[in-house]
């Protein structure tokens, strides 16, 4: 019996740990957004659309394979993610979307929003769990970055339309 609670303890002590980081307040962003996302493990490439747009009073993070196929679809909503849809839940979808979140938080409200946040000469980081290098931004488009996630994938993100290898 006791190892039953020990167990528990420590599965939902692991359940909280594992929690994606979230901003305190929703950044402004301009949205809708569409990006292009490229996941590589080590010699695996996969491509995926995102489209991030504002519905009611939360943000929808809809991701697809190059064919259209639904990968993820989530909600923000009020600081806290929601399943869109019948999609079974994705993890590293989700880790991905709070990434994305902290990656394109404005800068004048990344330290408002993630104190723990590090940002110099291009690059951006929270503690060890996430590294984003961001390349030239265009003024009139979002930023395209590389981003790296602790334990996980490395993404390149562009803005859709840009040239995508």
């Amino acid at each position: 019996m006791i190892r039953f609670l020990l167990l528990g303890c420590l599965l939902l002590l692991s359940a909280c740990a594992s929690q994606t980081p979230l901003p305190e307040r929703t950044p402004n962003l301009a949205l809708p957004l569409q990006l292009h996302i490229e996941r590589q493990v080590a010699e695996q490439r996969q491509d995926w659309l995102l489209v991030i747009q504002r519905e009611g009073p939360g943000i929808r993070w809809s991701m697809m394979d190059p064919l259209g196929i639904p990968v993820a679809r989530q909600k923000l909503i009020d600081g806290q993610w929601q399943a869109d849809g019948l999609l079974p839940p994705n993890p590293e979808a989700r880790e991905l979307f709070a990434a994305l979140l902290f990656a394109l938080t404005p800068e004048g409200e990344l330290h408002g929003n993630y104190p723990a946040a590090r940002q110099q000469d291009g690059q951006r980081s929270l503690s060890a769990r996430w590294n984003i290098r961001y390349s030239q931004p265009s003024p009139s488009q979002p930023p395209s970055f590389e981003l790296n996630v602790s334990q996980g994938p490395h993404y390149r993100v562009t803005p859709l339309g840009e040239n995508t290898p």
